[in-house]
């Protein structure tokens, strides 16, 4: 039962989570309104709004226009119904599965909007570093999330060194390189688990990003002055990072 429970929840905020990915970017609000086709502007009935379910009765395609509806929407769902029961599975019920759930849910609608439109709203970056914070003040929380002194040097570093590539970037080559949208993501997550994840989460976003796009530079259908979104490669890092964080803790302080 829990588990059906767990599933249903998942894919209905990775259902808002779609919402907020639209809509953000366009600076249109999240909670009122309802959703209609991008296509035709037709609103949505309840029974085509299902997560998963709907758009596999519907074949993939508005039934009013016959358009192609992004497959986007059902990956979303579909991870966000994966987070909600990794999450789950590991934590149980518990303020700590609370907040890996909120932290999770904002990962997912940034990595998507950075992927499309190259920016990292505010509203999602501003939110979590005053989470990441609050909680730090929570007693007896899981050891994976820092004290209220490691949280606020977490967030301050992770947003300067952020800060200082941009700075030195522009005074090297004249033009601006990482937005500070991303100053604020890293900052973000050093206020949820402290000073110690950033050098780890630069690391592994920067490998990851590299071998990306190596390939593309390789064949020259890239630049190395070509634009790339880094809050998905930060978001990786991170959850790379979190991963093995008890084994990286392990080899260096044991």
């Amino acid at each position: 039962m829990d588990f059906i429970f767990v599933l249903v929840l998942g894919a209905l905020w990775g259902s808002f989570a779609n919402v907020c990915i639209y809509r953000l970017p366009l600076e249109k609000g999240v909670v009122s309104g309802r959703s209609f086709c991008p296509n035709c502007k037709k609103l949505i009935t309840w029974k085509d709004n299902i997560p998963i379910i709907s758009f596999l009765f519907l074949k993939g395609k508005c039934r009013y226009c016959n358009k192609k509806i992004s497959s986007q929407y059902v990956l979303v769902e579909t991870i966000s119904i994966l987070f909600f029961l990794i999450i789950y599975f590991f934590y149980g019920i518990s303020i700590t599965t609370l907040l890996l759930i909120i932290l999770s849910l904002s990962f997912l609608i940034i990595f998507f909007i950075d992927f499309k439109h190259y920016i990292i709203p505010n509203v999602l970056t501003f939110s979590m570093m005053f989470l990441g914070f609050i909680k730090s003040f929570i007693p007896n929380l899981n050891p994976i999330f820092p004290n209220y002194i490691n949280s606020l040097i977490g967030g301050i570093f992770g947003y300067g060194i952020i800060w200082s590539i941009i700075f030195f970037y522009k005074q090297v080559r004249k033009k601006e390189g990482m937005g500070l949208g991303d100053a604020k993501l890293l900052s973000a997550i050093g206020f949820w688990f402290g000073w110690f994840s950033i050098p780890f989460v630069i690391f592994l976003s920067s490998l990851i990003a590299l071998l990306s796009v190596a390939p593309s530079l390789i064949n020259k259908s890239k630049k190395f002055s070509s634009q790339i979104p880094f809050g998905p490669y930060i978001i990786l890092g991170t959850l790379i990072y979190l991963i093995f964080e008890s084994n990286i803790r392990s080899i260096i302080f044991y």
